[in-house]
């Protein structure tokens, strides 16, 4: 069985440690606990994953996050992946740092990756992991907040909260999606 696992990012150096890149940075964590690497390819960097069967394919989009749907309509089709193998990672300011929360459908939340991926898929069911970030930040500064680097605090504690997303990934393209929501929502 085959999946197509999204990390929403933004591309350039500029971007690479901001909380709005988490997306890419649970897809840098999973391809090196597959001993996998990406590969620059068509709407973006793409690495495929192997677990207990199955075959992950992760992408990074290269389209900058308001476009991504551009991306992974693409991958779905290139790879011919049905929309319940589908999961898309991304930031989330309503979270609490490191904080998973995995559902099989919803609104994009004011997430402009999540919503062109609606946009172009032609619905919101479809599975999105989203990664806390937090959202201390005074009213009107978000985009200066998600575009913002981690403390300290939060880079010493990032490799254990990456694991934990790691292991979601793995567990949603082998037990599933309910399960993996029953057990790790709750971390």
């Amino acid at each position: 069985m085959k999946y197509l696992i999204v990390g929403l990012g933004n591309i350039g150096a500029e971007y690479a440690e901001t909380r709005h890149n988490i997306g890419f940075k649970v897809l840098d964590a999973l391809a090196e606990a597959s001993n996998t690497s990406f590969t620059t390819a068509r709407y973006g960097d793409v690495a495929e994953a192997k677990w207990k069967g199955r075959t992950l394919i992760l992408l990074k989009p290269s389209t900058y996050m308001n476009l991504s749907g551009k991306a992974v309509r693409y991958w779905m089709d290139a790879e011919k992946i049905e929309r319940e193998n589908l999961l898309v990672i991304s930031d989330d300011i309503n979270l609490p740092f490191g904080q998973l929360r995995l559902r099989p459908k919803g609104s994009a939340g004011g997430h402009n990756g999540l919503k062109n991926i609606a946009e172009l898929l032609g619905t919101e069911e479809y599975a999105r992991m989203r990664f806390g970030v937090g959202g201390d930040f005074p009213r009107g500064h978000q985009v200066d907040y998600v575009l913002g680097e981690w403390t300290e605090e939060d880079r010493k504690t990032m490799p254990d909260r990456l694991k934990v997303f790691v292991d979601a990934v793995r567990s949603f393209a082998t037990v599933g999606l309910a399960q993996t929501m029953n057990f790790f929502n709750k971390k």
